[in-house]
């Protein structure tokens, strides 16, 4: 009997033990990621003590764990020869010990046993993305159909909700990765064994929202008629310049443009095909606005790039514009449908970013468009077709967007 009954007593004891540690560790897991997020948001997370006033101890108070086992957090400075030791990862361990008597093994011993957890959080990279869709509501933010060959070198991200937030159909390849979306991703048999999925991930914000932030102004002065058609060739440089439109409609319709901002006000940006733009360290800006005035710009005219057209596109590397190429106000109202599309060819290469944040971009048609570090940015992005995009990062210029998220390390 008393054998029996000190089995039992030590598995009591053994069950309770671990259900301590489990508790401790969780609250000790939650403690270092409001420490983290602490951090980012500009708090302190002191070393030593955790002052009541910080994001840990604020955390770690909220938890029924505290009372019950009477636990104080302590706040470590991450070891210099930890991985996550710098100033970039934010990194916050926190250590938690509490003395307990245990029910059976108490009868047996005066001082009760520590037990001492730990948990270290941090912000770590989670990919690289050069296709952002920052539509945030339920529905399809990245949408693939027909054909398509999508090669990025990257990865792709969607604000999305729900179970399709990124939908591959039909046949296309497409090799990007990470691909990640806060809602589902479905169809992923159309990816390599190699891609990483990323369901269920943080949304991301709107890289260049801060960057674009002023609505665009148009000039005083500066609302040059539409170029258009007839074999006309314009070429300008180190300026804004502004016209309606630019329609560029066949063999003998170039135009060229270096350092410069082009302001289209109200109209389209056409290049069909045999028609030539150049545009070197230069943005196209797509508004509608009075003279001098910001109050409009809901209606911005349509972005189609056409196959057999010749089109060498690179961003400006500094000012406001700097690493964009195409610009949509973002004003622009979303109740549009294939109203930018992009169906180049071989013959075309684009270095920098597309960027409509209110409205979809669309890669469609027959097209083979070599990207130098393509960076797009749409509420939505659609691969249709037979397109094809082959992307590639020479040192310099644009890159990929780095990601982050905030996570356990240790």
């Amino acid at each position: 009997m008393p054998l029996v009954i000190g089995s039992a007593g030590l598995a009591t004891d053994t069950i309770q033990w671990a259900l301590w540690a489990r508790q401790m560790q969780r609250a000790a897991d939650s403690d270092a990621l409001a420490g983290v997020y602490g951090k980012l948001a500009g708090q302190t997370a002191d070393v030593g003590t955790c002052s009541a006033s910080v994001p840990v101890n604020r955390n770690h108070t909220t938890s029924n764990v505290v009372a019950r086992l009477g636990m104080t957090p302590t706040c470590n400075i991450v070891a210099a020869d930890s991985p996550w030791n710098g100033a970039s990862y934010k990194a916050v361990k926190v250590t938690l010990s509490a003395s307990r008597l245990l029910p059976f093994s108490g009868f047996f011993r005066s001082t009760p046993p520590t037990i001492t957890t730990s948990a270290t959080a941090a912000v770590v990279s989670s990919g690289k993305y050069c296709v952002r869709a920052l539509m945030n509501t339920t529905g399809t933010g990245i949408s693939f159909s027909g054909n398509p060959t999508v090669n990025l070198g990257c990865g792709m991200h969607t604000n999305a909700k729900g179970s399709t937030a990124v939908d591959a159909t039909g046949s296309p390849t497409i090799t990007a990765s990470p691909m990640a979306a806060v809602g589902l991703i479905d169809g992923t048999t159309n990816f390599p064994s190699s891609t990483i999925f990323q369901p269920y991930s943080p949304s991301l914000d709107d890289p260049f929202a801060t960057q674009t932030a002023t609505a665009p102004v148009v000039p005083n002065g500066c609302n040059q008629p539409a170029l258009q058609g007839n074999q006309h060739s314009v070429s300008a440089s180190n300026g804004t310049f502004c016209y309606t439109s630019l329609f560029l409609n066949g063999s003998g319709d170039t135009a060229t443009f270096t350092d410069a901002t082009i302001i289209l006000n109200g109209g389209n940006l056409t290049v069909n095909a045999g028609g030539v733009l150049n545009c070197t360290r230069c943005t196209f800006v797509m508004t509608n606005a009075a003279q001098g005035q910001t109050a409009a710009g809901t209606a911005p005219g349509t972005i189609s790039i056409n196959g057999n057209a010749t089109v060498t596109m690179t961003a400006p590397t500094s000012g406001t514009y700097k690493d964009i190429v195409i610009y949509k106000d973002r004003r622009a109202t979303n109740s549009c449908n294939n109203c930018n599309q992009i169906n180049g060819n071989s013959s075309s290469t684009i270095t920098g970013a597309i960027y409509a944040p209110t409205q979809e971009v669309q890669f469609s048609g027959d097209g083979g468009l070599n990207t130098n570090c393509l960076q797009l940015v749409g509420w939505t992005v659609t691969f249709t077709g037979n397109s094809s995009i082959n992307n590639n990062c020479p040192s310099g210029g644009p890159s990929a967007f780095d990601a982050t998220m905030v996570r356990l390390v240790a």
